[in-house]
């Protein structure tokens, strides 16, 4: 394990000895991320499109890639968008429970190792100026960092950019959520010639993740990956027009 991610690690542990958590799945006191929730993760697994990692019945690319490829080379998310990943996200995002970033970073580091992804930098999506005011930070951020360390990777929080505001991509039609996101972003210095991995917390249509990859591929990287914690599934409200 990276002696910098056990230096990282070690702080959260002390901070939840010294203010005793309660867990963002299930609000049991004691832990940030209890064992029962971390043991009820509906890990995303079977048959997924090569290319954007939603379920599907056969091996391949799925339809809608086929029909227009996104700009990552793949997208792969790590656990359904459900209990108790889904409560513990939305605390991390808007409850300030930012020890939820390590804690998620510690589960998820073993399932992006068996990806066998070479990566150069780890790049958080960076929220807009209005909302990161508001926040105080950004939550990508809070798990991409950890995630980093732990796999020995650089993290490079400005290699990515906003170039404008966007709405909130939810309940948003797949069309919608690609026009919002059209140029949004721009690449920092550094990502020239670099195997990228890009995060978000959550995946529904990729459009988001697709933008980034462009504007990264337009800089000059070599290949751009994409990941997310969750992956929200058609079952979940997912627009497909």
């Amino acid at each position: 394990m990276n002696w910098n991610y056990l230096v990282y690690h070690s702080f959260w542990k002390m901070l939840d000895l010294l203010f005793p958590p309660v867990c963002g799945g299930c609000g049991k006191q004691g832990s940030s991320w209890c064992a029962d929730c971390q043991n009820r993760v509906n890990i995303l697994e079977g048959i997924l499109c090569e290319i954007c990692g939603l379920p599907q019945d056969k091996p391949g690319v799925c339809p809608t890639c086929l029909a227009e490829k996104p700009h990552f080379r793949a997208l792969r998310a790590w656990a359904v968008f459900s209990d108790p990943v889904q409560p513990a996200l939305h605390r991390l995002k808007y409850r300030r429970d930012v020890s939820m970033g390590d804690a998620f970073a510690a589960q998820m580091a073993p399932f992006v190792k068996t990806l066998n992804w070479q990566i150069d930098l780890v790049i958080p999506i960076p929220l807009g100026r209005q909302r990161l005011k508001e926040r105080g930070y950004n939550q990508v951020g809070m798990i991409a960092k950890p995630l980093a360390l732990a796999l020995g990777m650089r993290y490079a929080p400005n290699g990515l950019m906003r170039r404008k505001e966007t709405r909130s991509q939810v309940g948003l039609t797949r069309n919608e959520r690609k026009a919002n996101v059209r140029n949004a972003f721009k690449a920092g210095t550094g990502v020239n010639g670099k195997s990228v991995l890009i995060m978000d917390d959550v995946s529904t249509t990729g459009s988001t993740l697709s933008a980034g990859a462009e504007a990264l591929y337009s800089a000059g990287a070599r290949d751009v990956y994409a990941l997310t914690v969750a992956r929200a599934l058609p079952q979940h409200g997912l627009m497909h027009a």
